[in-house]
């Protein structure tokens, strides 16, 4: 069972609508209640790091997140700012993320590698295993995905990249420690692409 987190952020329909299609079985999280018996997550998100985690701070479900990811190692996808507030802090925002992974969130325009580039980075973009990593297989040789932001995250530790795209510079666009994994990019627009994606993920 793959429980997408509907916490008012997202576009949680197109995800259901790619699993759909692949004839794998999903439903959707309001409450800490409806995360009973979840086998795969998914954290969406879309917009500022504070406002996500305000708001699943307010859905009351995050202290059961934190439980079936820390504790009982449930594997859980983070989609865009899904993905950012992983971490532990943003140059967005002031609030702490969750906290999962060892990293901060950091934004184009800090890096001078990124002058006079349009902002946010928006379309599709090769992005490039940088290890094996069981979300990537069958995109190996070719992978292009859709992207929109302006913030990014920067892994503490080389070993939680799992794939890196450029817009100036390489960064960081899909990371992964144990049960936990994230994109940057946006798997639910990405067609065969994040349809393969989404799919290895409900496999793993």
């Amino acid at each position: 069972m793959i429980t997408i987190v509907d916490y008012g952020l997202g576009n949680i329909s197109a995800f259901a609508n790619v699993y759909k299609r692949l004839n794998m079985e999903v439903r959707f999280a309001r409450e800490a209640a409806d995360l009973g018996g979840a086998e795969r997550i998914i954290l969406p998100g879309v917009g500022a790091f504070d406002h996500a985690m305000e708001r699943l701070e307010r859905s009351g479900m995050r202290e059961t997140l934190d439980h079936l990811v820390l504790k009982e190692r449930i594997p859980v996808l983070g989609v865009c700012v899904g993905m950012q507030i992983l971490t532990k802090s943003s140059e967005e925002g002031s609030r702490p993320g969750l906290s999962w992974i060892e990293g901060q969130v950091r934004s184009f325009r800090s890096d001078p590698r990124s002058a006079g580039l349009p902002l946010p980075h928006m379309g599709w973009n090769d992005v490039v295993a940088v290890q094996e990593n069981p979300l990537f297989r069958g995109l190996e040789d070719q992978a292009r995905f859709y992207f929109l932001h302006t913030f990014y995250m920067e892994c503490a530790a080389p070993t939680d990249v799992a794939a890196k795209a450029s817009y100036g510079f390489d960064f960081h666009c899909a990371v992964n420690h144990d049960n936990i994994y994230g994109v940057q990019f946006h798997p639910e627009k990405s067609h065969h692409f994040g349809q393969q994606l989404l799919k290895n993920f409900g496999e793993l």
